[in-house]
């Protein structure tokens, strides 16, 4: 069954605080393979004019996907998530994620249509401290294969 159009628009509520710890972004930046000094060492990041060591730039994900959650896991919304398939992400930066940072996420489902039988999401996903400062934005595309079609009978 296709996805509700009505769900354009629907806010949620903000995740619980994620602290970004240097060890977690020190994993993150190993898990993709990136060595830049930066996401391991404060003197290096200083040097570069942050106060703390930074974060690779796809490291939102980690919040965000959590965010995401609410979305994907509301019964009303009704998405079968075994048929999902992640088709794009991208991030907005007002500054980079820094160590210390305690961030929480809102997140708000953009769009949603259908296109060649399948329903297509997109979300985004408001990044902040717990104290309000703005620091990124993630934008998500989700496809749901073929639910669309099943509606269309």
């Amino acid at each position: 069954m296709p996805l509700d159009p009505k769900f354009i628009g629907r806010t949620y509520p903000p995740t619980a605080p994620y602290e970004v710890g240097r060890e977690k972004i020190r994993e993150f930046a190993d898990a993709i393979g990136d060595a830049n000094p930066a996401y391991r060492d404060p003197e290096a990041a200083r040097k570069l004019g942050h106060p703390d060591v930074i974060a690779p730039v796809t490291f939102p994900i980690v919040v965000s996907m959590t965010a995401a959650e609410q979305i994907v896991m509301d019964p009303e919304l009704g998405l079968d998530y075994s048929r999902v398939v992640h088709a794009d992400q991208r991030f907005a930066y007002a500054r980079p994620v820094r160590a210390g940072d305690r961030l929480v996420a809102v997140v708000t489902v953009e769009n949603i249509k259908s296109m060649a039988g399948n329903d297509i999401i997109t979300t985004r996903a408001d990044i902040a401290t717990e104290d309000g400062e703005h620091v990124v934005t993630a934008h998500s595309t989700l496809a749901a294969r073929g639910t669309a079609a099943e509606g269309e009978a």
